[in-house]
């Protein structure tokens, strides 16, 4: 039993501080001005333009809150980076209580690629009248 605790320590600690960043979110809500000590999007700040993370954080305080359309209005991409973030922090946890080897993410570098073009493409759109819907 103390072997299977040592084995799971690295992804609990994951989750532990995740998990507090997570619970500052849901406490203090980044769209209120001053409302804590959020940064501000330099590239938005700069050029008025959506960078792929802008809405990131309120995103995740509407998940917080149990609203999915409102946590997908803000980010969508992030709505979907923290599911996918959760399966494979759920993969590790469970591989590692097996004795298996931390996390592994079999991507490729064409799914790399795929994904800095999904990125790239997002901003876009979200950058344009079209796809104004994917703005936060």
């Amino acid at each position: 039993m103390l072997e299977r605790s040592r084995r799971a320590a690295a992804p609990l600690a994951v989750a532990a501080v995740l998990g507090a960043a997570v619970a500052r979110v849901a406490a203090v809500d980044p769209s209120r001005p001053g409302a804590g000590p959020y940064p501000s999007c330099p590239l938005l700040r700069w050029t008025g333009l959506y960078c792929p993370a802008c809405g990131g954080l309120r995103g995740l305080h509407a998940l917080t809150r149990g609203d999915l359309p409102a946590a997908l209005h803000a980010n969508a991409l992030a709505v979907a980076g923290y599911a996918v973030f959760a399966v494979l922090w759920a993969g590790w946890l469970l591989r590692t209580l097996r004795g298996g080897a931390g996390m592994r993410v079999p991507l490729r570098a064409p799914h790399w690629w795929a994904l800095a073009a999904l990125t790239l493409a997002f901003t876009v759109v979200r950058n344009l009248p079209p796809g104004a819907v994917l703005a936060p």
